[in-house]
């Protein structure tokens, strides 16, 4: 009973209650003060200057005159302080109750959102720069964990799909082996091999994005021109192309400036790239990997165009998303981690650079662009 007795007086002891009894304490202090000031300092001085003037012929006068203007200065005085006190009460009870409310839709909201509830919008309160732009930014923060959610539940999807295939492998052939119903042989031993290869690729490219996203990759930064960085992707990538039947092209223009990176991780970004380009091009198609003067910056752009399936627009925004699929139906044991391109966006990032994706649509190749800036 004391705990649902309790209840209403808390709620009643909230911020608009709280700002409402401040604002008032405020204003009955001054006006307290005002009074106090009028009825003290105000009739010492007519008396002065009555005194100084010679008015009264008796002191009877005086103190008549006196009485006079205290009689009218109370009543004028009284009246404009009731006046102003009623307006400043009425504005303060307005503005009160609109801040109280706003806070309570946005401390609402706020349960809503740590219930996960991530649609949650506050309405903006209408109460000056500051209350928009903690309305936007509450908005912005639900939206963002939104896609963080979503993003890991996905991820956690994928997880489960990619371990689910190896291990199911790696169970069926060890229960075949136990119930010898298969023998160990050269062929048994290289499949088993491969799925604990997958099972390894997989559990390093997750810590090697977790590492790179959060900045705990260390970068041996050093001046490189860009044709070495390109020349030594290409030789390592000449013989996975040569055997697909996929042409690799390179463009280097003349005179490119030093850049100062990391050569072995930009190399990494380069491969990434070569590599998701080479699962999206056909045989006989053409892969190009260029470096050129950024346009409008002191810069140099690295790009990996291909010639191959292209990326629908929608999908854009979501390439360097870990485990993104533009095609779900596609076979990660032929297309890859799906972490190659989250990694390589988080490397080029921790050079200060940027890493873009444009494609004219399905069927009209797509280009990978490295931005680096020139330190």
């Amino acid at each position: 009973m004391n705990a649902l007795a309790g209840g209403p007086t808390r709620r009643g002891a909230g911020l608009a209650g709280r700002l409402l009894v401040a604002q008032t304490l405020v204003l009955l202090t001054g006006v307290l003060t005002a009074w106090l000031i009028a009825a003290n300092v105000g009739p010492t001085l007519f008396h002065r200057h009555l005194t100084m003037a010679n008015v009264g012929a008796t002191s009877a006068q005086i103190a008549h005159a006196e009485t006079a203007y205290q009689s009218a200065n109370a009543i004028s005085l009284s009246l404009a302080l009731l006046a102003a006190l009623a307006v400043a009460m009425a504005v303060n009870a307005y503005i009160a109750r609109r801040v109280g409310r706003s806070v309570a839709t946005i401390a609402g909201a706020a349960s809503d959102v740590a219930g996960g509830h991530y649609d949650i919008r506050v309405p903006s309160p209408g109460l000056g720069a500051e209350f928009d732009a903690l309305a936007s930014g509450f908005n912005q923060m639900a939206d963002r964990l939104g896609s963080v959610e979503r993003t890991r539940l996905r991820l956690l999807a994928d997880l489960g799909h990619e371990m689910r295939t190896p291990v199911a492998t790696l169970e069926a052939y060890l229960e075949a082996l136990e119930d010898g119903v298969a023998t160990l042989d050269a062929a048994t031993a290289q499949l088993l091999r491969a799925q604990t290869r997958r099972l390894t690729r997989l559990s390093e490219d997750i810590a090697a994005v977790s590492r790179t996203e959060e900045g705990q990759v260390q970068l041996d930064i050093r001046a490189v021109s860009p044709e070495s960085v390109i020349t030594t992707a290409v030789a390592q990538a000449h013989e996975v192309y040569e055997t697909k039947g996929v042409r690799l092209v390179t463009d280097i223009t003349p005179g490119l400036p030093e850049l100062s990176l990391d050569p072995e991780r930009m190399g990494q970004v380069l491969g990434n790239l070569l590599d998701n380009a080479l699962r999206h091009t056909p045989t006989r198609g053409t892969v190009t990997i260029s470096a050129t003067l950024s346009s409008g910056t002191d810069g140099v752009a690295l790009s990996v165009a291909d010639t191959g399936e292209g990326i629908p627009a929608e999908h854009l925004t979501h390439v360097f998303e870990r485990f993104y699929r533009v095609d779900p139906g596609r076979d990660r044991a032929h297309g890859g981690s799906g972490i190659g391109l989250a990694i390589a966006k988080a490397l080029v990032e921790a050079h200060g650079g940027q890493l873009t994706a444009t494609s004219p649509g399905t069927g009209h190749g797509s280009t990978f662009r490295v931005l680096l800036p020139r330190r």
